[in-house]
């Protein structure tokens, strides 16, 4: 039921979002050279490798230039990537890879092969699933770029600030899915993209956008004396 949801969710989401994939498409290319799409390896179902399709927001080759991990005020972003990041326009392409068989509209965000190699334990149940395009850690926490702005390694504040919380949320996940859960998360996370400061029921009790940036203070101030020292 749920990969026929996603079959007939996602064509449906490309022929209606057509007009405006298409404008973005055409942004990206007069904004700044190189492909429109960013093409990133990223383990899938099992751990086995695919590549995600993603609007790019950023320069070309950035992974040689910087982490997988990105701040607000990181340079390596476009101005047209600015907006379409904001919005999660960046984003809507993966229904491509939802049409595919490569993702699902809901599940664990997908990650670099690097880092789920390093699952262990309970959290390994995560690669049972099809990554989607959405869960619950995305609703969460929706400005990972705020988050992390002014951090001096973004990949290490991603690692000690964010990643443990999102390996909760996907665990929770993993033992709660069905498919009136993925309609909530769906709903959910068009409302949080629109109100920014919403938060439901479900995710009061976990660390909010202020907590966070407060522990990656820390961090940059930690790294501030040590650099002093």
């Amino acid at each position: 039921m749920k990969r026929l949801f996603d079959i007939v969710a996602s064509s449906i989401g490309l022929v209606l979002f057509s007009p405006l994939l298409a404008a973005i498409a055409v942004w990206i290319k007069l904004d700044s050279p190189g492909p429109v799409f960013y093409r990133g390896k990223r383990a899938g179902r099992g751990g086995k490798p695919f590549y995600i399709f993603k609007f790019r927001s950023m320069v070309t080759d950035a992974e040689k230039i910087g982490g997988p991990s990105t701040s607000d005020d990181d340079p390596r972003v476009t101005r047209s990537g600015r907006f379409i990041r904001r919005f999660k326009l960046d984003e809507l392409s993966q229904l491509i890879n939802v049409l595919l068989g490569q993702m699902s509209l809901v599940g664990p965000r997908p990650e670099i092969v690097e880092k789920v190699e390093e699952l262990q334990g309970e959290y390994r149940k995560i690669l049972e699933l099809r990554p989607g395009i959405t869960d619950w850690a995305s609703i969460w926490n929706c400005d990972e770029g705020g988050v992390l702005e002014g951090a001096p390694d973004a990949d290490e504040a991603y690692e000690r600030v964010l990643r443990p919380t999102k390996l909760r949320l996907q665990l929770y996940y993993c033992h709660t899915r069905n498919l009136a859960v993925d309609l909530k998360i769906i709903v959910y996370t068009l409302l949080r993209i629109v109100r920014k400061k919403w938060i439901p029921k479900e995710l009061k009790e976990y660390p909010t956008f202020e907590q966070l940036r407060g522990d990656v203070e820390k961090l940059i101030a930690e790294k501030a004396t040590t650099t002093c020292g």
